[in-house]
């Protein structure tokens, strides 16, 4: 799949907001002011709730504009950029120390994994323009998926169903569906057992 750029700051915040493109902001003043809202929401209310209380975060997620299927499980210490930007199917799960980073769009399937300290980057910068704009790209975590703890995942890559990328590996490029990828740079190492054959899904 390719990758999807869903914003370019260049083509969004005027070249008057500052003479030096390295200072200009990468987002619009009434997004800077949403996330804040919600980066204080989180500190006082997320945060600090019992990790038993995922209905709680979940809701707090909702309000903030997540669209969230029944079951889903946000741990207190997991972090998600932008709520508004926030897609999950039923019973997808974010442990501790997990960061979302959405500037874009990121969809989750039914039964996604992202464990312990996993990263997952939407976003990066063109380096090759000189105003060094921040690109942001949709990405997409099929049904099934696990990021494995301490693994990250690049700017625009997609995880195909039921595709497993192992403990502390670096995804660069698009998983297909069932593989077992792991290392860094990522490659797939084996295949993983379909719910057919299996019978555990």
């Amino acid at each position: 799949m390719a990758k999807d750029v869903h914003y370019n700051a260049a083509e969004r915040i005027p070249a008057e907001t500052a003479a030096d493109p390295y200072l200009r902001p990468a987002f619009a003043a009434s997004d800077r002011a949403r996330r804040l809202v919600w980066n204080v929401c989180r500190a006082l209310l997320y945060r600090p709730s019992p990790r038993p209380m995922h209905a709680w975060r979940a809701f707090l997620l909702r309000c903030f504009g997540a669209t969230l299927g029944p079951g889903c499980t946000f741990y207190p210490a997991s972090k998600v950029w932008a709520p508004w930007n926030l897609e999950c199917a039923d019973c997808v799960v974010a442990a501790d120390g997990a960061e979302i980073y959405n500037p874009a769009p990121m969809r989750f399937g039914s039964h996604a994994i992202v464990s312990q300290d996993v990263f997952l980057c939407g976003a990066t910068h063109d380096y090759d323009d000189p105003r060094f704009p921040l690109l942001a790209y949709r990405m997409d975590f099929g049904a099934y998926a696990w990021v494995c703890a301490r693994a990250s995942i690049s700017p625009g890559v997609n995880m195909g169903e039921g595709s497993v990328l192992a403990l502390g590996s670096v995804a660069t490029r698009d998983l297909e569906p069932w593989g077992v990828y792991a290392g860094v740079p990522a490659v797939k190492v084996k295949e993983r057992k379909r719910p057919e054959a299996t019978g555990s899904f």
